[in-house]
């Protein structure tokens, strides 16, 4: 008899890794302990076979179930439309920081259609769920920090207004791969913005704790901290 998808992942499961995982997403107590590479070795063999009907059925109740449909999709070639569709019904089962990132890097398909996938992510940026708004920031530091749209970037981060910490940090993040990728206009928006204390201060932080930004410009940047 065929194994269910559950089962298969159960299979993979490490306790050890477990014990490492849950210690890292503290706001679940959902997670077996299968590492990433294992589920995409899975979610590989899931696109081969009918990846729809898995879509359609799978099962939530446990973290890697949710990051496994999330690296399907990512992984599935099919046109931007129905791609989307995919994406708008998984957002809402984002409920930590790790599917979040994990889907949002795997979402490949926005390369060859950025006009289309930034329209999409609009809603999301400024809606009041914190994991909705930290997914559309993620998309657009994964793959929006560019000369065109820079400056579109950070005027989305600057309207951003949500006391949920995964989303403050996000921005924070993004505002740093901003000022490490182009430093002039990040500076510009730095100098003059809207962000919350917390915000802007974490984003000093990120920048000094790049390796791509020089000792002077840390220290420059260490002296901008909102007091």
């Amino acid at each position: 008899m065929e194994k269910t998808i559950r089962e298969q992942i159960m299979e993979l499961a490490e306790e050890e890794y477990q014990k490492f995982s849950a210690a890292l997403i503290p706001n679940i107590n959902n997670v077996l302990g299968v590492r990433i590479p294992l589920l995409r070795s899975l979610a590989k063999q899931i696109v081969k076979e009918d990846w729809r009907t898995y879509l359609e059925h799978a099962e939530d109740h446990y973290f890697e179930e949710v990051m496994l449909q999330g690296i399907v999709i990512g992984y599935v070639r099919t046109d931007i439309e129905e791609s989307l569709r995919y994406v708008a019904d998984f957002v809402p089962k984002i409920d930590n920081w790790s599917v979040c990132d994990s889907f949002c890097v795997g979402l490949k398909i926005t390369k060859a259609n950025m006009p289309r996938v930034w329209e999409f992510l609009q809603p999301y940026l400024m809606s009041s769920k914190e994991y909705e708004i930290r997914f559309g920031v993620v998309m657009l530091l994964d793959y929006y920090i560019a000369e065109e749209y820079i400056d579109r970037v950070l005027e989305c981060l600057d309207s951003i207004n949500h006391e949920g910490y995964y989303v403050k940090m996000a921005v924070a993040w993004a505002v740093s791969i901003c000022y490490v990728k182009l430093p002039e206009r990040t500076m510009t928006f730095l100098k003059s913005n809207a962000l919350d204390d917390f915000t802007y201060n974490k984003a000093l932080q990120k920048i000094t704790e790049s390796y791509r930004v020089d000792q002077e410009t840390k220290k420059m940047i260490r002296n901008m901290k909102r007091k």
